[in-house]
């Protein structure tokens, strides 16, 4: 199975650390929030890695190469402009192929077991979502998680952790090259039955301001996340 890293983020909340770095090489514990991410999937066993990168692109690519150094093959998929999430998947397909693939945000931070989640996706289903617990800037949450699907439309609701795993087949309606967002088509999917969640009790950290980032780096610097 191949994983994607969303990068093309501008990172608006993290300015001004994120005037002249993009958001995924900030150092959190020493090294690029990128390079854990990279570290553990090649861990796991994911060795094909495709990245996406808009908003000062080339510095990601200039910092990471072509994966080798970390045991890994990294293809790049540039936007010229940021495609969100899901027409940042799509335009990526030609790399990722037409076999479900894990997809991980570039901006968080988390202990997930990736490996656990090769064999996550069955057939018919589009989509498999790891969920937490709602963080204090997201308390209402995303989707709902019972008995293994996922609902946006009722019960208690879990946060998306921003890592999942898609078939492409989920991407068949969005434009190549156009900006489109991943919500409106896990909600359609989801009302056909055809996405499953786990709900994950682990470390997991979104980064999305500068008081968050300088957080996780002081707990991973004393061994806490």
């Amino acid at each position: 199975m191949k994983a994607m890293i969303l990068a093309a983020g501008r990172g608006e909340r993290m300015r001004p650390l994120t005037d002249h770095t993009p958001k995924p090489l900030l150092v959190v514990g020493g090294k690029p929030l990128i390079v854990w991410h990279l570290e553990r999937l090649v861990g796991a066993g994911f060795h094909e890695i495709v990245i996406n990168h808009a908003y000062l692109g080339q510095q990601i690519e200039a910092t990471l190469g072509d994966g080798s150094r970390y045991g890994a093959q990294i293809r790049y998929s540039p936007e010229a402009r940021a495609l969100e999430t899901a027409g940042g998947i799509a335009n990526a397909l030609p790399l990722l192929g037409n076999q479900p693939f894990l997809v991980v945000n570039g901006d968080v931070f988390c202990s997930i077991d990736f490996a656990s989640l090769k064999t996550a996706l069955n057939t018919p289903n589009l989509a498999h979502l790891v969920m937490v617990n709602n963080p204090p800037q997201h308390v209402k949450g995303d989707f709902s998680l019972l008995a293994g699907k996922l609902s946006a439309d009722a019960g208690d609701k879990l946060t998306f952790s921003g890592v999942g795993v898609y078939s492409p087949s989920l991407f068949q309606s969005i434009v190549l090259g156009e900006a489109a967002k991943l919500a409106p088509l896990l909600t359609q999917a989801m009302r056909a039955s055809l996405v499953t969640g786990e709900h994950y009790l682990g470390v997991w950290h979104d980064i999305g301001t500068p008081e968050r980032l300088q957080k996780i780096d002081a707990l991973l610097r004393v061994g806490f996340a």
